[in-house]
């Protein structure tokens, strides 16, 4: 009870109001906490033997106490307030000062940032170009590799640049295109060589799968359509010639040409020339 409450009077009095207890006076230190919270501070006082109109009079008391010393304060210290306030003058200057600093300092980085942009645009233009060039190089290796194939396919087909077959090209078709009699791929002496046929097929449509991926409407490329064709129609015509000379008796060389027509997407080309075929 000791740290609770203490007692009013003089130690001769043995009775009276004086001598009963009275709550301590509540503590200074704990309203200058930097978490003070008057909800929980009031919690903690439930224990306190004093009766809500008497806490409202000693925080009333408490706060009196406090504006006193802080007129008191403000009056003591009077003659430093009105120095400080002397001390600003001139201050409007200064902040003129700041203001124009401030003021250059943002048209400086301003600059920089135009002048930031301006590269940077030079140089996604510059980029886009690079970009372009390595596409038209990509092109241009496409073109002439297509213009290579194809003047490999004309020289092996032996078309002349007019479409026309060569007569080297026609004596060859009329002995079954055999080189100096020798044996073909297959065995058949005096037949055409099924691998030959093949090989030119497989070319024209790499050639071919070339010309779609850099674009038939490119100028050059869309030249090139009567060489293409005249390509295609002398292999259609070798090919041709090929199953009609196939032999019954050789169903797999039969079946490998009717695979390149196959390729090519000429089967009903194909199934003429078979219907056409004597017995």
């Amino acid at each position: 009870m000791s740290n609770r409450f203490f007692f009013g009077g003089s130690d001769t009095e043995d009775s009276g109001e004086d001598s009963l207890p009275y709550p301590k006076p509540l503590a200074r230190s704990a309203f200058l906490t930097p978490e003070f919270d008057p909800h929980t501070y009031l919690s903690t006082l439930r224990n306190r033997h004093q009766t809500l109109e008497d806490l409202r009079a000693d925080l009333r008391s408490r706060s009196q106490d406090i504006s006193k010393e802080l007129l008191d304060l403000v009056n003591d210290n009077y003659e430093d307030f009105l120095s400080l306030g002397g001390s600003l003058r001139g201050g409007d200057e200064k902040i003129e000062e700041v203001r124009l600093g401030l003021l250059g300092f943002k048209r400086d980085v301003e600059g920089l940032k135009r002048i930031v942009d301006e590269q940077r645009n030079e140089v996604e233009a510059l980029v886009n170009q690079k970009r372009e060039i390595r596409k038209q190089m990509q092109v241009g290796r496409a073109l002439l590799d297509m213009d290579q194939r194809l003047g490999e396919l004309e020289q092996s087909l032996m078309v002349t640049t007019n479409g026309s077959h060569t007569e080297d090209h026609a004596e060859g078709m009329d002995r079954g295109f055999s080189d100096s009699g020798e044996e073909s791929d297959d065995g058949q002496e005096g037949g055409i060589s099924v691998a030959r046929l093949s090989r030119h097929a497989r070319q024209y449509l790499l050639t071919e799968r070339i010309m779609r991926r850099i674009g038939l409407t490119q100028p050059f490329v869309a030249k090139q359509e009567t060489r293409m064709s005249k390509i295609r129609n002398t292999i259609l015509l070798d090919l041709g010639n090929a199953l009609k000379q196939v032999s019954g008796q050789d169903p797999d060389r039969m079946m490998r040409i009717l695979s390149i027509y196959r390729d090519l997407g000429e089967w009903q080309d194909a199934s003429r020339i078979l219907r056409e075929r004597k017995p």
